[in-house]
């Protein structure tokens, strides 16, 4: 069994930042399940573009309000408490927090990351088993 608290995981190596947001590891590759598990929070006011070109994103709002905006449709959905979205095809998107208050999320990974990975250029992570 694992337990972690997030808190406790906020303190340390599992805790990724960069520009506009910061993304708590909860579950990693290494934790062999098969998915990895995250707490993030997208900052108020931030916009962020990603694209997981090698992995799958399920995504559920915790707090905070914003949009996600589907690259490949044009159409834009509200994240407030209580919606999901997920990546099922890779779509490259761009969230968008509301001012005030910043945007909650608890993510999952599949392929799990390893926590290493670094957002490249283009908003995707390597492949798994790839440099980051």
């Amino acid at each position: 069994m694992i337990v972690r608290e997030l808190e406790e995981a906020r303190s340390g190596e599992r805790l990724v930042k960069s520009e506009g947001w910061d993304s708590t590891r909860l579950l990693l590759a290494g934790d062999d399940m098969g998915f990895s598990f995250h707490i993030t929070r997208l900052f108020a006011g931030s916009t962020n573009t990603f694209e997981y070109k090698h992995h799958f994103e399920a995504v559920y709002c915790i707090s905070g309000e914003g949009t996600i905006e589907d690259h490949g449709t044009g159409k834009t959905h509200t994240i407030k408490p209580g919606v999901m979205y997920a990546l099922n095809e890779h779509d490259r998107h761009t969230v968008r927090t509301n001012a005030g208050e910043d945007l909650v999320v608890a993510c999952s990974f599949n392929p799990p990351v390893t926590g290493q990975e670094v957002h490249r250029e283009d908003g995707s992570y390597a492949p798994p088993g790839e440099a980051a």
